[in-house]
């Protein structure tokens, strides 16, 4: 039996296909949105793993090469390892629906989102997030949705949802919004509340964005209401979450031995001073209460962690402070210094309160950009940014691994938020690669990867347009009291309502990010939080300004100096010569990098400034065209009864008629001439065909010889 829905959704049509697929998953659907076609499941195991105290949820979007009519790179032609759109879509669909399985429900939970066919018209991201809330929704696994999601993006200042990849290459914005479905209390009514954000902007104003954000909510109101009909016709009944109690006897032991100084240790400044204190509290618990029956342990462990959670948002709510004593709108103690690595072409290092990151920066030629190949078509980067977060930062000691998934998120956060400051490629044709090493971390590396990653452009030499920053914002909401938190610590994120990311110049937003966990975020406390991160914005970059003010005149003497010359379309072969024989010899004699392209740019790469120059006359050499009246000393190539061919250029020959030779009448070409000769001639006449008329005895008189 199949069922099929089908709604409109910005001006385009959506079909949600349930019992159509995949009959032995919780749920299946298989989601059409114009030719973009997205199977989506999920199977909850049934049994409950024991021991957990945390939602074991597993993501998986993954896009199949065949679904563009493309066959695999590489020698095993099949797909590998998840590409970096697919590791960012498979978080982006976790941050949505995670905060939304009720509190207890531990068991093995798995969501694949296969991308099965692709046009340019229908982002696959936005029909998969749909997809996996329609499957949630339609099965017994216990979901507090649905949910919906929408690009927004703005084109000549108005607001477009979904719009195609084309068009979006124009847009000044481009957000990812997930909405969530809250009843309205007392009414058949709903709202749809903000769940999460990811995106980035040209510089837009911090206020239009909250209109975007409105704007995409208003259009996902089609999509709600076609997975409430759907969980009406043929949704299955939800499986019941049965929380066990806590013993009282028990919770009341705990909390009179642990909360006092609990509460003590929170008020500890220092992060590891802290966590040493806390680490012993909970050993001590657990050791006291759980010496008769082992299988306490995890009891102990979830009271002392809730208890944790409410001291922390006492602090905050009752105590009008913070952990380590801050107000609300307070920024961290922040120092910053650059041109700390000497043969790195900018580097800088970055501190705020116990968050350390260091950026260095290299800078490379065309042949060092990064070719990604999606469904959707190749991209070409010329800035990279990458993350690492090695486990000393945070006080621990693990094997070093490739990077993860919050290691490409939080690298992809950092990277739209410096690209709106980068300069045209035109104007600075390098490649830059960014590298964020995190040395500390206390809250909000990502934030400080941005701010090193500036400094490192400015030391660098890059001519950026303005300069940027990052800062990490908080919320916590209890009843009608609200309380925004700018440069939050780890603590008040994990035990937050509201974490947010905000990036941008003086003149606007460039990157965003935000994961909410209440069921409703009025627009006036998102204006709020979005100005208060403003100020603590325009903080930090100041403090960035007293570091470096603007870039550096020059670039590294160790960075390759990049020259661009261009040259006629059709004289790019005489560039390259017969097969590569004039670049090879080029690169030979001067050792630069060079790269043609084929509209006529040769662009040439050397960190010595001599050999760059040498290279350019080369390459002016095998293009230059005859000038009429310009002396040439050229070869004699080929002689005729007529006259002598004489190149004068490479690969360009004009003729000396036999009556240009000498002052005096010449009966035979060769009593004046030979091959291989070498001979002062002058251009005489180019004429429409290109064919060039030489004189040797125009060029003797002007010589005097």
């Amino acid at each position: 039996m199949s069922n099929s829905f089908l709604t409109e959704f910005s001006g385009k049509k959506l079909a949600l296909k349930a019992n159509y697929v995949a009959g032995q998953a919780d749920g299946a659907i298989f989601a059409t949105y114009g030719d973009t076609v997205v199977l989506v499941t999920v199977v909850s195991l049934r049994d409950k793993r024991e021991g957990l105290d945390f939602l074991p949820l597993t993501v998986d979007y993954q896009e199949m090469t065949f679904a563009a009519g493309k066959i695999p790179g590489g020698f095993f032609k099949r797909e590998g390892r998840p590409n970096e759109r697919e590791i960012l879509t498979s978080r982006i669909i976790d941050r949505s629906i995670r905060p939304l399985f009720p509190k207890g429900y531990h068991h093995e939970t798995q969501v694949v989102a296969t991308v099965l066919s692709v046009d340019t018209e229908h982002d696959p991201d936005v029909t998969a997030l749909i997809a996996a809330s329609a499957a949630m929704e339609i099965s017994d696994i216990p979901f507090k949705g649905p949910i919906a999601a929408v690009r927004v993006g703005m084109v000549e200042g108005k607001f477009v949802c979904n719009a195609s990849i084309d068009e979006m290459e124009d847009s000044d914005l481009n957000l990812f919004l997930a909405g969530r479905m809250v009843p309205r209390e007392g009414t058949d009514g709903y709202d749809i509340n903000l769940v999460m954000l990811e995106g980035g902007a040209k510089e837009i104003d911090d206020h239009i964005i909250v209109d975007a954000i409105s704007h995409g909510l208003d259009a996902m109101r089609p999509i709600i209401d076609l997975q409430l009909r759907m969980k009406e016709e043929i949704g299955k009944e939800k499986r019941e979450v049965i929380l066990e109690p806590v013993d009282e006897n028990l919770l009341a032991q705990v909390t009179a031995r642990v909360e006092n100084d609990l509460r003590e240790a929170y008020h500890i400044p220092r992060k590891q001073e802290r966590y040493s204190r806390l680490g012993d509290i909970r050993k001590s618990a657990s050791k006291e209460f759980s010496a008769d029956d082992a299988s306490l342990k995890p009891v102990i462990a979830g009271i002392v962690e809730d208890m944790e959670r409410r001291i922390v948002r006492d602090i905050v709510l009752k105590e009008q402070t913070r952990v380590d004593g801050r107000g609300f709108q307070n920024i961290r103690p922040i120092s910053s210094e650059t041109g700390i690595l000497p043969r790195v072409h900018g580097s800088a290092l970055f501190n705020r309160g116990e968050t350390q990151a260091l950026a260095a920066l290299t800078l490379g030629t065309s042949t060092d950009e990064q070719r990604m190949d999606y469904i959707t078509g190749e991209e070409t980067r010329t800035f990279l940014l990458h993350y690492n977060f090695p486990p000393y930062s945070v006080g621990e000691a693990k094997p070093l691994r490739s990077p993860g998934r919050r290691e490409i998120g939080h690298g992809a956060l950092a990277r739209r938020a410096l690209l709106a400051v980068l300069p045209d490629s035109g104007a600075f044709p390098y490649t830059i690669r960014i590298v964020s090493e995190i040395l500390s971390s206390n809250g909000s590396s990502s934030m400080a990867t941005v701010c090193a990653g500036m400094l490192a452009l400015m030391d660098a030499g890059v001519p950026v347009k303005g300069i940027a920053a990052g800062i990490a914002m908080g919320l916590l909401k209890e009843d009608d009291k609200i309380v925004i938190l700018s440069d939050i610590l780890g603590d008040e994120d994990h035990c937050g309502d509201m974490d947010f990311k905000v990036c941008g110049t003086k003149k606007g937003i460039t990157s965003l990010q935000m994961d909410i966990k209440i069921d409703r975020l009025t627009e006036d406390v998102l204006r709020m939080a979005l100005d208060q991160a403003k100020a603590g914005r325009f903080h930090i970059i100041d403090k960035l300004i007293e570091t470096m003010a603007e870039s550096r005149t020059d670039i590294s003497i160790y960075a390759p100096r990049i020259v661009t010359v261009k040259v006629r379309p059709e004289r790019v072969r005489d560039v390259i010569g017969s097969g590569g024989k004039n670049i090879r010899q080029i690169v030979s004699e001067t050792g630069v990098k060079i790269d043609v392209e084929d509209d006529g740019t040769v662009t040439i790469a050397s960190a010595d400034a001599d050999a760059a120059e040498k290279a350019i006359c080369m390459v002016k050499l095998l293009t230059e065209e005859a000038e009429i009246g310009k002396i040439y000393r050229g070869l004699v190539k080929r002689v005729v009864d007529f006259g002598a061919f004489v190149e004068i250029l490479p690969g360009t020959e004009g003729l000396v008629h036999i009556s240009h030779l000498a002052k005096e009448r010449v009966n035979k070409v060769t009593d004046i001439l030979k091959e291989g000769d070498v001979v002062n001639v002058k251009v005489l006449e180019i004429d429409r065909q290109g064919k060039i008329r030489l004189s040797r005895k125009e060029a003797l008189g002007e010589n005097g010889q």
